[in-house]
Formats: structure tokens, C-alpha cells, sequence
């Protein structure tokens, strides 16, 4: 694991400077990943879809299995206690993770990732709150997991006889963000819940919670859909202040099939998963707990300061190669930008080459990225995109090796 901490970047937006800052610890860090370091002659860049699993979560999920696996909360035997307490400490750790500043109070229940969570927030928990009339905001451009969910919520109170009304959080066409000055204009005196994304996963943009909780009130209850914030940058419950966090274990460095819902109980009524809950992902939890253990000891700081260094490395050039459109807010896109950033992910269009064939060509030299369409609802979600996203693993010389490679494709 790394050894000492360097020091903090000042302004928080990934100098480039911190490529040399970081760059012994990186190596370092780069090592743990037997996948990546197996495979040099591939170039892992879709870390958005799903990250790759350093050494010690592989470790714990083999000594999970070898020592205490059993049915958790239904035996009485060594195996079956020790595996209860290691979910019920999991529990702990994924609170203490995200700054969760009153435990006692609040929960932390697994489920099977982001979309899951967010579903069972609509179904097992919003409905009971609303009553004709209410109206919720959600995001529309966002991930199709953060609005199917709220539309099936409306669907199933309107078969009760209830009408809520569903207002679309409101954009800032160019560059992805929310439009924070034409969200005072969305909330109302019935507004009773927002839907909301911490870090997009088209733009790669942190879409500043804090703002619209200063909108909607001290009041109105946030869900927060965390998939591309929690491992890869510092997540604070307590600063962003908000309702519900959800999180997918396998974006955080995990396994597959394991996610979390935190829920604060303090607005509205006490979350609670509807329906019997059968067996828990016990192999997963136990990934989970070793992945969040891994991630504070590397730093989610200086991942964070990793990763977006390497992003304003890959636009300060990119957006100089006429060929392509990049996605998102244009102001940041230099690598000495003081504003702005992205977050490990930057998604760009060619002019003349369908991002699927671009795709094709791409990893017929070596790069693993993501083009099609990126899950993202509304108008956007016809258009087809190519994706980067970065993880600690990613080295700058990668970077460079797939700007040279896009330069090539006028």
C-alpha cells in the first residue's frame, strides 16, 4: 500500500502538477491491480461502467469463502455468526465511509447496486409519502437508473388514484450542468422530493448538491445517486447534505451485484426495504468492506487529484484536435484551467467516424472504452458517444498513447 500522504492541492481541481506529486505513489498503487498489470498491452478506460479489484479485495473474498462462508442471520453456528457480524459491521464501515455524522439514527441497507436502491427509495419509500397533488424533481438527463425508478413511482400512485406531478430539474444545454438559477423557478409549495446525480456519468462534472439544497429548503428530502462519486473522490454525507445516498459496490472497486442505499431518517419517514429480505450478497459485502478499507488507505483524495489531472491532461490536447466535439462545460477543458472540471470521465464525439466503429477501431489497438449511447435518458440518449473514465490504475502515458492514436483519425 502507499506510504505517506503528499500534500493536498490547494484548490482541489486535479493541477496537473500532481501527475509528478503522485506519481511514486501511483506506481505503487498501479501494482495492487493483477488484472492491469497482467495485461500490458491493454488499456483499461471504462472505469465508469465498472472498476477494476486491487489485490487485497481479492484476498478478503477468497478468505471470506474459505474460512466463514454461510447464510448470515440464520444459524447459530461459528461460520454463520462470524459471517452476521461481518455484515453488520459493514454496515459501520459504509456509514463511517461517507461521514455519516449520526449513525445511531441513520441506516445503511445492501442491495444489488444503484439502480436497485434507487428503486427500492421509489417504490418502498416515496410512495408513502406523497399525496395527490405533491410534485418530485428528477433529473431527465441524467442516468436512466435515476428516472425510470421516479416514473415507475408515479405509475403506481396513479393506480391508487393519486396524481404527482414530475418536474424535470433543469439544464444548462451546453455544458450538462443543472441550471442552479432556473431551479428556483422548478420549486414550489408542493414540491415534497428531488432526484439528483453527484457526478455525472456523461460529463464527468461534480453537479453541486449543495446548491440545490440551498434551493429547495431545509425541508424537501435529496436522493442522491453516488455511483460515480463513491471511490473515485471524497463523499461527505454530512457537507452534502442530503436524504439518501446510493452507491454500486463494482463502481468503488468491489464486487459485482452489491450496493448500498444510507438513508438519514430525518425528513419524512424511516426508510426501510419493503417485501422479505432474503439472503444478502455476503461475498459481496465482505468486497465492499475490504474496497472502502483499500480506498482510505490510498486516499480518496489523491485519487481524486489523480484522476482529475490525467482528465485535464486528455482535453487540454483533445479539444485541440479538430475532429472532435467533447461533451459537457467547454471552460475547462484546458489543462491549467482554474475553473470547472471533470472527474475522470470525458466523452467526445468524431466528426465524420460513428463512435461505435470508433470504439472498434480504438480497442483494435489496445484501448478498452465505452461507445454507444451511455444509459442517459432524454433526446441525448439517441446520440451515440465514445467514453473515457479513469481510475487510479490509469497512468498518464496511457493518455498520451490514445491522444496520439485520436490524432491520427482526421
Amino acid at each position: 500500500m502507499p506510504g505517506e500522504r503528499p500534500d493536498a492541492t490547494p484548490n482541489g481541481l486535479g493541477n496537473p502538477d500532481d501527475l509528478n506529486q503522485l506519481s511514486g505513489w501511483q506506481r505503487e498503487l498501479r501494482e495492487e491491480f493483477p488484472i492491469i498489470t497482467g495485461h500490458p498491452e491493454l488499456v483499461y478506460f471504462d472505469s465508469a461502467a465498472t472498476s477494476q479489484k486491487p489485490r487485497a479485495v481479492l484476498a478478503a473474498v477468497s478468505d471470506y469463502l474459505t474460512t466463514s462462508n454461510a447464510n448470515a442471520g440464520r444459524g447459530s453456528y461459528p461460520w454463520a455468526n462470524r459471517t452476521t457480524a461481518m455484515v453488520e459491521r459493514a454496515r459501520r464501515r459504509v456509514a463511517e465511509f461517507l461521514g455519516d455524522p449520526a449513525p445511531e439514527s441513520s441506516g445503511v441497507h445492501f442491495t444489488g447496486g444503484t439502480t436497485e436502491g434507487l428503486r427500492s427509495v421509489a417504490r418502498d419509500w416515496l410512495t408513502g409519502l406523497l399525496a395527490d397533488g405533491d410534485e418530485i424533481l428528477v433529473p431527465h438527463a441524467d442516468h436512466r437508473a435515476n428516472l425510470e425508478p421516479w416514473l415507475e413511482a408515479r405509475r403506481l400512485l396513479e393506480r391508487q388514484g393519486v396524481t404527482v406531478r414530475l418536474r424535470a430539474l433543469p439544464y444548462q444545454e451546453v455544458s450538462g450542468d443543472y441550471d442552479h438559477r432556473a431551479l428556483a423557478g422548478a420549486v414550489g409549495p408542493r414540491t415534497r422530493f428531488a432526484a439528483v446525480t453527484h457526478v455525472h456519468h456523461v460529463y464527468g462534472g461534480d453537479m453541486e448538491i449543495r446548491r440545490i439544497r440551498e434551493t429547495v429548503g431545509p425541508d424537501v428530502p435529496i436522493c442522491l445517486d453516488a455511483a460515480q462519486s463513491v471511490g473515485h473522490l471524497p463523499v461527505s454525507v454530512r457537507d452534502l447534505d442530503v436524504d439518501f445516498l446510493v452507491f454500486s459496490g463494482h463502481k468503488a472497486l468491489a464486487l459485482p451485484g452489491t450496493g448500498a442505499v444510507w438513508a438519514r431518517n430525518a425528513r419524512g419517514p424511516e426508510y426501510r426495504p419493503g417485501g422479505w429480505q432474503g439472503t444478502p450478497n455476503t461475498v459481496g459485502i465482505a468486497a465492499l468492506t475490504a474496497a472502502l478499507d483499500w480506498l482510505d488507505a490510498a486516499g480518496t483524495d489523491r485519487i481524486a487529484r489523480w484522476t482529475t489531472a490525467l482528465t485535464a491532461r486528455l482535453t487540454d490536447r483533445l479539444h485541440r484536435l479538430p475532429p472532435y466535439e467533447i461533451l459537457g462545460c467547454q471552460a475547462g477543458l484546458a489543462a491549467g484551467s482554474t475553473v470547472r472540471r471533470r472527474h475522470g470521465i470525458v466523452t467526445f464525439r468524431h466528426r465524420d467516424i460513428p463512435s461505435d466503429d470508433l470504439g472498434f477501431i480504438l480497442f483494435s489497438h489496445g484501448f478498452m472504452v465505452r461507445a454507444d449511447s451511455l444509459c442517459q435518458a432524454g433526446h441525448a440518449d439517441r446520440e451515440g458517444s465514445v467514453r473515457i473514465s479513469l481510475h487510479v490504475y490509469n497512468t498518464a502515458e496511457e493518455v498520451d498513447r490514445l491522444l496520439d492514436l485520436l490524432a491520427t483519425l482526421n
